[in-house]
């Protein structure tokens, strides 16, 4: 593909070169997936609203998120296994993040550790953790964390327990892939991929294996993950992470103003409007028709940002012009990745402000920090909360 002009061109190529398992993994949600769609179809429905005979010279996407000043609005969401999306996945698209000014989120199951991806980059990170029933790993990570000079703590809270994926079930998902015939013969047209997983030493989940107690390789990891999501957590359990952790602190899985108002009220940093890209509860109402609500509900109160569905640089504007002072894109630079290596992510980058750039020039603005509900048209029922 000799031009690339849209998140579309880099997912494209992305199928081509990455194994199916991996595609999937990232392509996918819940049972039936009507979250995963309409987390993109619902932001079809706003149209930007055209403006015309204004000054559209010295226009800026920069601003800031939880006081941290950022090129766009646009942080990389935390996603697992991206190491095996691209060898050593998580150091390039940290370090793509870093070099166009954004913040990269390590997720907790990433392949490359903490300490891995803080050796290879300048800049701090935020890390996402997930709440296991381990309380010596729990207390060890977030440690590790602190030691990396993680600028923030991004918590997850809307995976207690795993929501099913099918495609995974079928592909018999896994880090590294087990060797079966299937995989064999995929992996045979995957040459690229091969190859450069045949160089790194990092293939298994870097944060995990060695670190917690009794999982010193891959099969010992499988059944360790399948216990420790915490079904317990709360907001107990939740007070206490904050206190461990002692800074800044992102609450992501907030799809509910009841929950939004419980998390301001807890004194969180930024609350992240988010379904887990309709990878948990199928059929939970789209981010992007959520956000008006929550922002009503506690926008004065804490920032609010987005994830979920954003795939181009209209629809980071169209979050924006709903409320949110920050969104995050994860299938978005994965495409990138998976393509491209830390090139691809920088594409994806690329891309999406570009578009957001001349879509805020076209409505009638020239910095982002000013948009609004101005500036979108909006179908008859968007605002009508579900009841």
């Amino acid at each position: 593909m000799a031009v690339i002009t849209c998140i579309d061109d880099l997912k494209t190529l992305y199928r081509r070169r990455v194994p199916r398992m991996f595609y999937d993994y990232a392509e996918s949600g819940s049972y039936t997936e009507s979250t995963f769609r309409e987390n993109c179809s619902d932001f079809a429905r706003i149209r930007p609203r055209q403006r015309v005979a204004v000054d559209m010279s010295g226009r800026s996407t920069a601003s800031a998120m939880i006081g941290q000043n950022v090129t766009m609005p646009v942080a990389l969401a935390p996603v697992g296994m991206t190491g095996m999306q691209s060898a050593d996945g998580e150091i390039k698209a940290a370090q793509a993040a870093h070099k166009f000014g954004v913040p990269f989120t390590l997720s907790t199951m990433s392949i490359c550790s903490i300490e891995d991806v803080a050796a290879a980059t300048q800049a701090p990170f935020w890390f996402q953790l997930y709440v296991m029933r381990d309380q010596d790993f729990l207390e060890a990570i977030i440690e590790r964390a602190r030691r990396a000079n993680c600028s923030a703590l991004v918590l997850t809270l809307d995976l207690q327990i795993l929501g099913q994926r099918h495609k995974d079930l079928k592909n018999g998902l896994s880090a590294p892939p087990k060797m079966t015939l299937p995989v064999m013969l995929d992996l045979a047209t995957r040459w690229r991929w091969g190859l450069e997983m045949l160089r790194t030493k990092r293939r298994f989940f870097g944060n995990i294996v060695g670190h917690a107690k009794g999982v010193g390789d891959p099969s010992s990891l499988i059944e360790w993950t399948a216990q420790q999501f915490d079904p317990q957590l709360d907001w107990d359990k939740i007070a206490r992470i904050r206190d461990l952790w002692g800074g800044k602190l992102i609450l992501k899985g907030i799809n509910d103003a009841e929950d939004a108002r419980i998390a301001a009220d807890f004194g969180a940093d930024a609350i992240i409007v988010s379904n887990h890209g309709g990878r948990q509860l199928d059929g939970a109402v789209s981010s992007i028709r959520m956000l008006p609500e929550i922002v009503a509900a506690v926008g004065d109160r804490v920032e609010v940002h987005l994830d979920s569905g954003i795939r181009s640089g209209q629809d980071v504007l169209k979050a924006l012009s709903l409320g949110a002072t920050g969104t995050y894109i994860g299938r978005a630079f994965i495409y990138g990745l998976g393509a491209m290596g830390e090139a691809g992510v920088t594409k994806a980058l690329d891309i999406i402000r570009k578009e957001l750039d001349i879509t805020m020039a076209l409505c009638g603005e020239r910095d982002v920090r000013n948009l609004g509900r101005h500036n979108l048209l909006l179908p008859p029922d968007f605002l009508t909360p579900w009841c």
